[in-house]
């Protein structure tokens, strides 16, 4: 009879003890599933006596999450502490070392370390499995290194995380503004510790870097990403939008250029009828394009105790089955480590400015942007506020160069108050 497969659990937090409730609850499922039985063998937390709603009699408590990655009774370490450096790190690193296969939901930590912690693994014939952290119950890095490996990916896109899509479909539906939402969500307990991970695009970032490694082929390479949160948008910007048939969303975007590898995490406009304009509160969507499949979307939730503990679970059977995949789909050796640059990408923009109410002032806007290379769609000019009015234009596409060039210039004119806010509009 196959002998039970034995896990070590660090952290017992909201996804800790979802993972923990999984297995109380469908051991049988499991069982019938993957052949054999899995069970927690010891845990770790910060506090032990803290009441989760579960008895962990059961298992053994370590005190040290290096201890409990180095038990001889465990084969898989399930990482659920958190954070990029420190007691995660370590005990990840001890884990690996001790021949334990690992299955985490630290973006984080495999965001700045992921490629380091592959060729350990490798080097030790243990495995990193890592669902979970990237966009919540969606399956997609399944998706890319099963189910789309016969494909050359060419695009890889999506909205997540989920606060940041709460914040701002939000703010349509409701009138509010961000100050008001960004409260609204620290009192729900929707943001991290540091808010600036979510509303400043970082944790989503994160995600982004390992999609872009899985996908392409390279070494993950989160520090020389085009980070921009969502913090610079304003009410009139969502209302105004969606005013010209978009809405605001922040979303992620890699591709492999012939300059290199874009990253970039941003606030955007799509299509309010596309998918992605379409998604609500804190759904994620994940669109990966690849030359023989085509576009495909993901959509499904980003957060919570039962998705994310799902994905954990996706993982620990995928061990179970003997299922045994690098780390990023590909042996970490051969991991390329390319060029980053910066978006060359032609898109059309959105420009908001505040005009002064000046006989000239919209045709100086408008020389200026022709002398740049920028060309106008579309424009719209709304009611006068004191002595401002504020104005809308959609360009034509345009390099990122000729629109940086413009939005320098166009202060300089003495016919705007305030600084022009600019988004790309994104193809989907």
């Amino acid at each position: 009879m196959t002998h039970p497969l034995r896990l070590g659990i660090a952290g017992l937090g909201t996804v800790g003890m979802g993972v923990v409730k999984i297995l109380h609850e469908k051991q049988a499922l499991l069982e019938g599933r993957t052949g054999r039985s899995i069970e927690i063998t010891a845990v770790t937390a910060r506090t032990k006596d803290k009441d989760r709603g579960i008895s962990l009699d059961a298992y053994a408590w370590e005190e040290d999450p290096v201890k409990l990655a180095q038990r001889d009774d465990i084969d898989i370490f399930v990482e659920l502490i958190g954070g990029h450096e420190g007691s995660a790190l370590e005990a990840t690193k001890a884990a690996i070392a001790s021949g334990k296969d690992v299955v985490t939901a630290n973006k984080a930590m495999l965001a700045h370390h992921g490629h380091a912690l592959a060729l350990q693994s490798e080097a030790n014939g243990s495995v990193i499995r890592f669902e979970a952290a990237v966009a919540g119950g969606i399956p997609v890095m399944k998706s890319l290194t099963e189910g789309l490996a016969g494909n050359e990916i060419t695009r890889v896109m999506g909205v997540m995380n989920g606060t940041c899509n709460y914040i701002l479909t939000q703010m349509q539906a409701t009138g509010r503004g961000y100050n008001a939402l960004f409260k609204e969500c620290a009192k729900l307990g929707f943001l991290e510790a540091d808010p600036n991970l979510d509303v400043g695009g970082i944790d989503a970032g994160h995600k982004l870097s390992l999609l872009s490694s899985v996908a392409f082929g390279t070494q993950v390479n989160f520090e020389e990403m085009e980070l921009e949160g969502i913090q610079c948008i304003e009410l009139e910007d969502i209302e105004q939008a969606a005013d010209m048939g978009f809405r605001i969303k922040l979303l992620g975007v890699a591709q492999m250029t012939e300059r290199g590898l874009e990253q970039r995490m941003s606030p955007c406009l799509v299509p309010q009828n596309s998918p992605l304009g379409q998604l609500e509160g804190g759904t994620n969507m994940v669109v990966l394009e690849g030359d023989e499949v085509g576009q495909i979307f993901l959509r499904g939730a980003g957060a919570g105790q039962g998705p994310t503990a799902s994905a954990v679970m996706s993982d620990i059977i995928e061990i179970a089955r003997g299922t045994r995949l690098n780390t990023f789909g590909q042996s970490a050796h051969t991991l390329r480590k390319v060029n980053s640059t910066s978006s060359q990408t032609p898109a059309p923009y959105y420009i908001r400015l505040s005009l002064l109410d000046r006989p000239g002032a919209l045709a100086k806007i408008a020389t200026v942007l022709g002398q740049a290379g920028v060309s106008i769609d579309r424009m719209r000019q709304y009611g006068h506020e004191d002595k401002t009015a504020p104005v809308l234009i959609v360009t034509h596409k345009t390099v990122p160069q000729s629109l940086d060039q413009a939005l320098h210039e166009i202060p300089e004119t003495g016919v705007i108050e305030g600084t022009p806010v600019a988004l790309r509009i994104e193809n989907v």
